[in-house]
């Protein structure tokens, strides 16, 4: 495979860069974390996203986008993560909008259309409690009379109170189906919840709530699994923009802060840690790119994402413990910039999850291709 960049990654990189160097600062990251309500969001940046095109140009023509892919994504995501930008684009755009254009019916991808423009936003719900196989979802669907209703909780559900309309997979019949719901239903109950970096996820439970299918059912496992494999494909390379970013920062920290009076950077010991780091950071660089570009040349791409996930992770999470560590006292000051990045980076390895469910996942994609 080629790892060099394509000409639209780097443009689709540079322009998300230029709007997130204005809008996002530490100030305006500051200003979000002591909202009232709680959201997280920064809706000034989703809308210039959307004006500057950043939000459709990676989306299928069909839906109103600038037809380019996966690989255009992950470029966005990376720029994303180097600003921790609090915006929903791997939700409502890689996820909401691309399923529904890949799977929908023509009304769902007038929605999508309308969340390429971020008229709308869209959202997905794939973690339950305690089910450690995304792919077999607790939550259930039923027919009725030509229409559906789903009963079941998940949780962690990213945007859930801007989102207009949410994606949730069930179990029909013993086999995995994805629907369409809207969270104002009456039916619905929503649960803030709390996460490590603030981001605003919410608790859902759904008692026989209205639900319009996607795709059929027979398609089910089909969207599911491209739901569940384009989402750890995400987080993992929005966890290589927050983890480029905290290097960069602890590197320049390190080359400027002095003890006993020479550079800290010159110690054996801090000069090792981030030898360390910027091996990871490729590491996580050279897996989130040959999945993507798997993904892309539509090969079979199961291994590539779950390496991705695993080295995102595992990491991930040595790099941003370098990051605060290095940085001492100032680095779990919570108003300090460098706390942002920990604690995105953090929210990111929670949700990709363990080295053993990583090797557990890789070692049966690994059985199975052989």
């Amino acid at each position: 495979m080629d790892f060099t960049l394509t000409e639209a990654q780097q443009d689709l990189a540079r322009l998300t860069a230029e709007v997130t160097g204005k809008l996002v600062t530490a100030d305006r990251l500051r200003e979000l974390d002591k909202n009232s309500d709680n959201a997280r969001f920064d809706e000034p940046l989703w809308n210039s996203l959307a004006e500057t095109g950043v939000l459709a140009a990676a989306l299928p023509e069909s839906v109103s986008g600038g037809g380019f892919g996966i690989l255009e994504q992950t470029a966005v995501l990376r720029e994303l993560g180097r600003s921790v930008a609090p915006v929903p684009y791997l939700w409502s755009i890689v996820l909401g909008a691309g399923a529904l254009a890949e799977f929908g019916s023509q009304a769902q991808r007038a929605l999508a259309a309308e969340a390429a423009s971020g008229a709308t936003i869209l959202t997905v719900a794939l973690s339950e409690e305690r089910n450690w196989e995304p792919a077999k979802p607790v939550t259930t669907a039923a027919q009725e009379g030509a229409g559906w209703r789903i009963t079941g909780l998940k949780i962690t559900v990213p945007f859930a109170r801007q989102a207009s309309r949410i994606l949730v997979p069930a179990t029909v019949s013993g086999q995995a189906a994805v629907f369409l719901v809207d969270p104002a239903d009456a039916s619905v109950r929503i649960t803030d919840q709390i996460v490590t970096d603030r981001t605003p996820e919410a608790e859902i439970e759904f008692s026989g709530t209205p639900a319009e299918l996607v795709g059929t059912v027979e398609q089910g496992a089909q969207i599911l699994d491209w739901l569940l494999h384009r989402a750890w494909l995400g987080l993992s390379a929005h966890q290589l923009g927050v983890v480029e970013k905290g290097l960069e920062l602890v590197a320049d920290y390190a080359r400027e802060r002095e003890q006993f009076n020479r550079k800290i950077g010159g110690f054996q010991a801090v000069a090792q840690r981030l030898a360390d780091s910027y091996i990871d950071v490729q590491g996580i660089r050279l897996a989130v790119q040959q999945a993507a570009w798997c993904v892309s040349e539509n090969l079979p791409a199961a291994a590539e994402i779950h390496t991705a996930k695993f080295w995102a992770a595992e990491a991930g999470h040595r790099v941003s413990h370098t990051v605060v560590h290095v940085h001492g006292g100032v680095g779990i000051d919570r108003d300090h910039i460098v706390n942002q990045f920990f604690t995105a980076a953090k929210h990111n390895e929670f949700a990709l999850g363990g080295a053993t469910d990583h090797l557990r996942a890789l070692g049966a994609q690994l059985a199975e291709s052989h």
